[in-house]
């Protein structure tokens, strides 16, 4: 039992003993270490470039739908393409240099879908569908048609309408206008302008019949009505406030830019305000012009009236000689020569008294109608006219030298300044008639700290983002340097050391090392025919010391045969 016991015993102990020994001899080989940490080395180069060369990946779609997040990703998938989600999954994140193509051609391909469903919807009608169905798709085709043009413009992610079409009666009193309702998306970050919603009002009215653009309200995500029918409290809209800002700034460029090339951008600063009319005005007037004098007046008509009454007749007959021959009446007195007055008054007094008892009268009118000068203007005045402009220009001192060398701000003279002013004036258009203002002033500028030192070339934000990419590389050839001198260098000269000579000896000392190398060959032999895994180079070193030890008996028998007689003399005596 105790021999059964220890030899069960024995046996383990050879398995551990056998393990370390082989332990051992790993650790003794020089090779194996070497091919460790040059594996170590090349997988930690391999890291740090593909750290290195790894890319930039930045946002492809974010907020897709379950749909449309599968095809694209399959779509990925065929054509090879990394990609990657965002923290919270929103977002779809694939190499920056390739998303605006990956952008193109995923639309070729139709994707992403997206949730509206446009006019496509009216080609597949089933065969007898019902007018009401028929009304419904065309109604969705057209608030997808709708929704898919908001979709268009930059700050809209995702649009939804809904349309409340007009319905027709003949009774006037049961006609429904059309309403609609817009609920955008904006994107993260983006603000959306009065001007924008005004145009996605007017695109709405435009495109549905009896649809007026009050009618249609305009909600972003967050509940915030975008639209106000009556502007902003002042009677004015965001298109009419974009214009007034619009026309200020305009003038604010003119005088700038007028005066940068004399003072510099920096040393001059200007603001106009602008009083613009949007009133619809239109006048019509009728004015009517002095009288003329009658050789100038333009005559409109002319009427002459001749009436006699009295017992004689005037001239009638046959048109003739004889007939327009006038009776012999007594000459009138206005009619008489000057120097008979006497005679004409006393012929006259006698003529009045002879006609006192008869009937007879002349009568003469004589009617002339002048033109009269009238005019009559009608006048639409035009809507956003500047009414009054105001402004307000402030130029630094001017910087100067000394004597000693030493910079100083002074201040402009008198006529500089008016000539500066008179340069505002042509830049802006002054007219007094319409009450415009210009306040020009002269004053030492506020030095702010940050503008006054430019930054330096280390500073900049290009050199800066330049240096961190020749930065990563440097890193990855600074750690490939240190494994190399640290790990692979002691490794490679350890490998490659050649064994230094073993020293001579007499020849008993020598036989017994030749012995005892021998005893040690056939224990490592054995040890090798048990671990076949070392076997091949264990042999490779055996035979190259059997033929090490084989030269230096060789050289030991050329030198002195004596003494190897005697070796193999005692070799024999041994055996025996």
């Amino acid at each position: 039992m105790s021999n059964g016991a220890s030899a069960t015993d024995s046996q383990p102990r050879q398995g551990a003993g056998g393990v370390s020994r082989a332990l051992e001899r790993l650790r003794g080989n020089p090779m194996v270490a070497l091919l460790i940490a040059g594996a170590a080395t090349v997988a930690i180069v391999v890291a740090l470039l593909m750290w290195a060369s790894s890319p930039d990946y930045r946002v492809l779609y974010s907020n897709l739908s379950e749909a449309d997040g599968g095809r694209i990703i399959s779509e990925l998938d065929s054509r090879g393409v990394p990609y990657r989600f965002s923290q919270g999954g929103q977002a779809l994140l694939v190499p920056g240099q390739q998303v605006h193509t990956l952008r193109l051609q995923l639309a070729e391909q139709g994707l992403p879908q997206g949730g509206n469903v446009g006019l496509e919807l009216m080609q597949d009608q089933a065969f007898g569908i019902s007018q009401f169905a028929e009304q419904i798709n065309y109604q969705r085709g057209l608030e997808g048609e709708l929704a898919r043009s908001m979709e268009s413009l930059g700050p809209v992610e995702r649009a939804r309408v809904h349309l409340a079409l007009a319905k027709d009666s003949v009774f006037v009193r049961d006609r429904e206008p059309a309403k609609a309702s817009v609920v955008l998306t904006l994107q993260p970050g983006r603000t959306i302008g009065e001007g924008q919603v005004s145009s996605i009002v007017h695109m709405v009215s435009s495109s549905v019949p009896d649809l007026a653009a009050d009618a249609v309200t305009v909600v972003d995500q967050n509940g915030k009505l975008l639209t106000r029918s009556e502007g902003n409290g002042l009677g004015l809209d965001g298109t009419q406030l974009e214009y007034i800002a619009e026309v200020e700034r305009s003038y604010q460029r003119r005088i700038e830019s007028i005066l940068a090339p004399i003072l510099g951008m920096r040393n001059v600063k200007a603001q106009v305000t602008a009083d613009i009319d949007f009133a619809q005005r239109e006048e019509t007037a009728e004015r009517y012009g002095p009288n003329q004098a009658p050789n100038e007046a333009a005559v409109r008509s002319h009427q002459s009236r001749l009436t006699w009454r009295g017992d004689e007749e005037l001239a009638g007959g046959i048109p003739g000689a004889l007939s327009n021959t006038p009776p012999g009446i007594a000459a009138s007195p206005v009619e008489a020569p000057a120097d008979a007055e006497g005679e004409a008054a006393a012929d006259a007094d006698d003529e009045a008294n002879d006609n006192a008892g008869t009937d007879a009268s002349l009568d003469r009118d004589h009617v002339v109608n002048y033109e009269v000068d009238r005019t009559v203007s009608h006048v639409q005045y035009r809507r956003g006219e500047v009414e009054r402009l105001s402004a307000a220009v402030v130029i630094n001192y001017r910087e100067t030298t000394d004597e000693n060398g030493e910079s100083q701000a002074v201040p402009l003279s008198d006529e500089e300044l008016s000539q500066l002013e008179r340069l505002v004036r042509q830049a802006m258009g002054f007219s007094e008639a319409r009450g415009d203002e210009i306040a020009l002033v002269n004053s030492p500028f506020a030095v702010d700290e940050r503008e006054a030192e430019p930054l330096e070339w280390w500073q900049r934000p290009e050199i800066q983002q330049l240096a961190l990419s020749a930065g990563r590389y440097l890193l990855i050839g600074l750690a490939i340097l240190l494994l190399y001198l640290l790990i692979l260098r002691p490794f490679i000269k350890r490998a490659t050391a050649t064994p230094a000579p073993a020293p001579q000896q007499p020849a008993p000392t020598v036989s017994a090392r030749v012995g005892d190398d021998e005893e040690r060959e056939d224990e490592r032999e054995e040890e090798d025919d048990a671990d076949s895994t070392y076997a091949k180079p264990r042999r490779r070193r055996k035979a190259t010391a059997y033929e090490q030890n084989l030269h230096e008996l060789r050289e030991m028998a050329q030198e002195d045969p004596r003494m190897v007689a005697m070796i193999v003399r005692g070799w024999m005596n041994k055996n025996e």
